[in-house]
């Protein structure tokens, strides 16, 4: 069986079909939600946020598309690992012997998340199609030859503006950091 076939049974719901993806990809979802959430908590978290994954592949599977699955898994086990992680920073008390911030790491996570806003902006400004054409290779973990066949390019085309984008989002990046005179 593979993964389109899976998921046509699944769609049809067949319980069978949910035990060949939990078979095939519980290792892998596992991997993802563990090393999110870091040790920061128990082995019956990951497992359930591991669960849940599965649950929503069973709730969702009339609307997921056959070409991805394994992308499609990816980006909801992140999700719910990091939800389940703000869950629990949200739930720690705040006495000071217990909350206990390293300074660098707190630096480090700023970084990442401005770092993260100024390539999401990068990304929004780019001209349809070539915003289309990264989002659905970078986000949407689609193949090049997919991406050809959806929006009806030629495979060279889409490597093209690919790489084209990449450049792009290099210069505008580079241009932020040398305006705020660290580079």
């Amino acid at each position: 069986m593979n993964d389109a076939k899976a998921l046509m049974q699944l769609q049809a719901g067949d319980m069978q079909a949910l035990e060949w993806f939990i078979d095939r990809y519980s290792a892998y979802v596992g991997t993802i939600v563990k090393n999110i959430l870091q040790g920061s908590m128990s082995q019956s978290d990951v497992e359930e946020v591991t669960s849940d994954v599965f649950l929503i592949l069973w709730k969702s599977a009339e609307k997921i598309v056959p070409f991805n699955i394994k992308g499609w898994l990816s980006r909801v086990s992140r999700s719910l690992a990091l939800r389940k992680l703000r869950e629990r920073t949200n739930d720690l008390p705040l006495e000071e012997d217990i909350l206990i911030l390293e300074e660098d790491s707190l630096i480090d996570a700023l970084d990442r998340q401005e770092r993260d806003r100024l390539v999401r902006e990068a990304v929004l400004s780019m001209p349809q199609p070539d915003r289309e054409i990264f989002l659905r290779f970078y986000y949407y973990c689609q193949s090049i030859s997919v991406i050809a066949e959806k929006m009806k390019m030629n495979p060279s085309t889409v490597k093209t503006r690919l790489r084209r984008g990449r450049e792009k989002l290099k210069e505008h990046l580079t241009g932020i950091k040398t305006l705020k005179g660290d580079g």
